[in-house]
């Protein structure tokens, strides 16, 4: 193993958080093969019966480690207090589900009197797990995402290592950790810290790799997926530019928290966080009013205090991009409502603005900051029209009172999926979650990943 060690700061104030050891290849080399040799070994899979109960018992350390695993999250991902605190919940009910899912699954029987051929056979199948499974994640839900990738391998049965973001590795090391306290063998689930991108590269383009969990950037996921072994399926979850459109005929008041919490929810930091807002003119000039009420009023500051609404950007870099994109709207005929400049090194003010110009980089690319478009429009097939315009198809929402109007919209919407009456963001974990075109390949949610995670084998009997 190569002698360098990471170190994790906060990005809040920089505070020296702890230290990993990184990982050269011929050591990353050595855990793919422990993974192999484990899953080659069909003797010694773990049964169903143990995946449960390991789970489980995962499950029930977690909520005994529930306010430390939210601190971390806070410390070392910037994530406000009280949004941490939840992610922790929906974690603890993720690794859940994922025992139900594998408590109940099931193969098929599959018909086969219909033809001379097959009227002597009788087949069915059983789920197998794919083989070993290399997870990518990134920092925004340093807890969460790694549940949903990692819980669903282990639930599968599939060996996995698991790269977290270099920004977030503690919250992955400690979940790693509780599943090994938790009865799962080592080999079974491995956290590795490459030493550098390159070593990242090998791990995931490794031939011995069967099923590559991928979330990040589009740039480097497909870049990623270009390179793969062949024969290793994969599932991609990048970021998208979240369209909301806010109908004539809005409950107003509801629409503004709803998309408040949806564009600021870690500083805008989530991949189908509320970004882009289209407002009839008639409901404009009442809904900036609010929406600036309600943004003036939230809370910048230091993630680990629980009154904190918005936290810090992962890296100073990024409140420097940000703030960039800011200027050159404003510059190119942006009015900016709210916000619009940093709050020292590492915080950014929650910000509006109101009818960037289509050339700015917030109308075409994803802000990934606490940064909310406002564009007016006449026409609901022109607001439709601009929010479908873009290489990007995640989550959109529509806010109505009209059924005619929400079906509307969810026929014409480029999406995966579409709230009504809510923002983009939301999301519960035993939904389908698929990003469509630059935003992904697949569909996420810890079902969808387990099915991925495993093949569906047919026995075909002479009878």
């Amino acid at each position: 193993m190569s002698k360098t060690r990471l170190t994790i700061h906060s990005p809040y104030n920089q505070e020296d958080l702890g230290t990993l050891s990184t990982m050269d290849w011929p050591f990353v080399a050595e855990k793919i093969s422990l993974a192999q040799t484990a899953y080659q070994n069909r003797d010694k899979w773990l049964p169903v019966h143990e995946r449960v109960g390991i789970l489980e018992r995962t499950a029930r350390l977690m909520v005994k480690h529930h306010s430390s695993l939210a601190m971390q999250i806070a410390k070392e991902g910037g994530k406000p207090l009280k949004d941490a605190l939840v992610e922790v919940t929906r974690a603890i009910d993720g690794v859940r589900l994922a025992e139900e899912c594998i408590r109940s699954e099931s193969g098929h029987v599959i018909p086969m009197n219909g033809t001379v051929a097959g009227s002597s056979k009788m087949a069915m199948t059983q789920k197998e797990p794919i083989g070993v499974v290399v997870a990518v994640s990134a920092f925004n839900h340093p807890l969460n995402l790694i549940v949903h990738q990692v819980a669903s391998a282990v639930a599968a049965g599939c060996p996995v290592l698991v790269k977290p973001a270099a920004d977030t590795p503690l919250s992955c090391r400690s979940f790693v950790d509780l599943l090994i306290e938790a009865g799962l063998p080592e080999v079974w689930c491995q956290c590795i810290i490459p030493l550098d991108l390159s070593v990242a590269e090998r791990l995931v383009t490794d031939s011995r790799v069967s099923f590559f969990s991928f979330i990040g950037s589009a740039n480097v996921g497909w870049k990623l997926r270009s390179k793969l072994a062949p024969g290793t399926r994969c599932s991609l979850e990048h970021g998208g530019a979240a369209p909301v459109i806010l109908h004539d005929s809005s409950n107003l008041q509801s629409s503004v928290d709803s998309i408040t919490k949806g564009g600021f929810y870690h500083a805008g930091q989530v991949c189908v966080s509320v970004q882009r807002v289209y407002v009839h003119e008639a409901l404009a000039n009442d809904f900036i009013h609010l929406f600036n009420t309600a943004t003036a009023a939230l809370t910048v500051g230091d993630p680990t205090c629980i009154e904190t609404d918005v936290g810090p950007l992962i890296r100073e870099a990024e409140v420097q991009r940000v703030d960039s994109w800011v200027q050159e709207a404003i510059a190119l005929g942006a009015e900016c409502i709210c916000g619009g400049s940093r709050i020292g090194n590492q915080c950014y003010a929650p910000t509006i603005l109101l009818n960037p110009s289509a050339e700015a980089t917030v109308s075409k690319q994803e802000i990934f900051g606490p940064v909310v478009c406002v564009y007016t429009y006449s026409s609901l097939e022109d607001a439709i029209q601009q929010a479908n315009a873009l290489p990007f198809a995640f989550q959109a929402a529509v806010f109505t009172d009209s059924l005619d109007i929400a079906m509307h919209c969810y026929k014409h919407l480029d999406a995966s999926a579409v709230m009504v009456n809510d923002h983009s963001a939301f999301r519960v974990d035993n939904m389908p979650f698929a990003g469509l075109k630059l935003s992904g390949l697949g569909v996420g949610g810890i079902q969808h990943t387990i099915n991925d995670m495993q093949i569906e084998k047919m026995l075909v009997l002479s009878i």
